[in-house]
């Protein structure tokens, strides 16, 4: 019987097996960052031990940095203390950091793609939920709990039962205006956000395959958001052009050595999953979340659901009470004081090429702030080389420097008690994005043109017959 890629990868990183079916992973790559790192460099001080592999980790500051000033000392006490913290660690221990003013500075994972670190075939770890996003490389790649930060630290495994495998196959054309975003909250809004639990996921089909890496980053970023362990894309041509030249990535015979294999990592014609879902591109239109988890998500046009239609109405009636919205409405024309596009799901450059080539020329509507923070420091920098900063400054966008921000709150960038953000993040838990606030998940092309209407719009009314990228 054939294999699939996530069997294949995660064979080949097979340490040992235990009785009882758990299994001893190796971790090619560990990233860590200020937040959930201190307390496993406590334990690995505690036990009197060094880091087993000190050069499989890589370190960089991005969930609790401010967005503004980062030259200055930083301002907020809990800030200072988790940066500072992470700093001393990584000079202690001799960790390779990318902290603030580095030029490799920015969310985790973002610089890891886009410095080559992150590879297809690889087992990727680190303490955030979303290290899912590296799977769109062909890598397993999930979040761990701090104690697993720190076993990793030590040992460089993990003592782990072997996910089940799921593959959920988008075939088809999409329509003018849909992006990467829109394909994973209509899939999360159709199969629910338990449907992934106990599963890694791969995702495959046309649709897929004529993605960016940049899109596909962003599908597998939110596997999470569907219960998913991880999700992974075979890599393929794009792939293997997009890690091609870049920092750490392998050159010459190394390269060629490493083709040869990355090639192998698909999964076989008659391998078996234990679970499928299938898509038609045709029925996926810009999708935008109403409720508290990214399970509650509705294209664009249409109403949110009646109490009749969902499973569990009590929950339904509190994520309602929370958004201040009812059974039945439609979002169309609601107004929207805040829009922030950044995130580890939407920061990359190609993401700020969308949002820069819709509002060219245009300007935000008064009412709405609107937040765009780079993903890294070196996208920052290619938005100014290329432009694209003037183009949004020009429009009344504040294009801020690389960090998490607002997309969970812990920061100074926080969207006020009672207002709608319009958000490229992945996460519209109640609070998320700071106390009461209420979060409405959409792509970075509807989130531009929300920013420019200063209401929720159908951006498929405002396209030109140009392209968008």
């Amino acid at each position: 019987m054939g294999k699939t890629l996530f069997e294949k990868v995660w064979n080949n990183h097979v340490v040992e097996a235990i009785e009882g079916g758990q299994e001893i992973l190796y971790i090619d790559r560990h990233f860590i960052h200020e937040v959930t790192s201190p307390q496993a460099f406590d334990g690995i001080r505690n036990r009197k031990i060094d880091l087993f592999r000190k050069n499989k980790i890589v370190a960089t500051a991005d969930h609790n940095v401010p967005t503004e000033n980062q030259h200055l000392p930083i301002k907020d006490i809990l800030s200072k203390f988790q940066v500072d913290t992470l700093e001393k660690n990584c000079k202690e221990f001799g960790i390779d950091l990318y902290g603030l003013g580095h030029p490799y500075q920015g969310i985790v994972h973002v610089i890891g793609p886009e410095l080559g670190i992150t590879k297809p075939g690889m087992t990727i770890v680190c303490g955030d939920s979303h290290t899912s996003t590296h799977g769109a490389f062909g890598a397993i790649a999930f979040g761990i709990g701090t104690s697993q930060v720190e076993q990793v630290m030590a040992t460089q495994c993990l003592l782990l039962q072997r996910p089940k495998t799921m593959r959920i196959t988008i075939d088809g054309e999409l329509e003018k205006g849909v992006f990467s975003k829109d394909i994973i909250l209509h899939i999360i809004s159709k199969i629910g956000t338990a449907a992934g639990t106990g599963y890694f996921v791969e995702y495959a089909g046309s649709v897929i395959r004529a993605l960016s890496m940049e899109a596909r980053m962003t599908i597998c970023n939110m596997s999470i958001e569907m219960g998913a362990r991880g999700g992974m894309i075979a890599p393929d041509e794009t792939t293997f052009e997009y890690i091609k030249g870049r920092k750490f990535a392998p050159a010459g015979h190394e390269l060629d050595k490493a083709l040869k294999y990355w090639g192998s990592l698909f999964s076989d014609e008659d391998a078996v999953f234990d679970k499928e879902y299938f898509f038609h591109a045709e029925d996926i239109e810009p999708m935008i979340t109403y409720g508290t988890n990214p399970g509650m998500g509705i294209s664009i046009t249409s109403s949110i659901p009646g109490y009749e239609e969902v499973e569990n109405p009590l929950a339904f009636k509190r994520s309602l009470e929370y958004m201040a919205l009812n059974a039945g409405e439609k979002l169309i024309g609601k107004r929207i004081n805040h829009v922030f596009i950044g995130s580890c799901t939407n920061s990359r450059i190609e993401d700020l090429r969308i949002v820069a080539n819709y509002v060219r020329g245009k300007k935000k509507a008064p009412h709405t702030r609107v937040m765009i923070v780079p993903g890294s420091k070196q996208v920052e920098n290619q938005a100014r080389e290329e432009g694209i900063h003037q183009i949004l400054e020009d429009a009344g966008f504040e294009l801020r420097e690389p960090g998490c921000s607002a997309c969970l709150g812990m920061n100074e960038d926080k969207i006020p008690k009672g207002e709608y953000c319009v958000s490229t993040s992945n996460r519209n838990f109640e609070g998320r994005q700071g106390p009461g606030a209420r979060t409405m998940l959409v792509s970075p092309l509807t989130a531009a043109a929300v920013a420019i209407k200063g209401e929720i719009v159908d951006v498929r009314e405002y396209l030109k017959e140009k392209a968008i990228i």
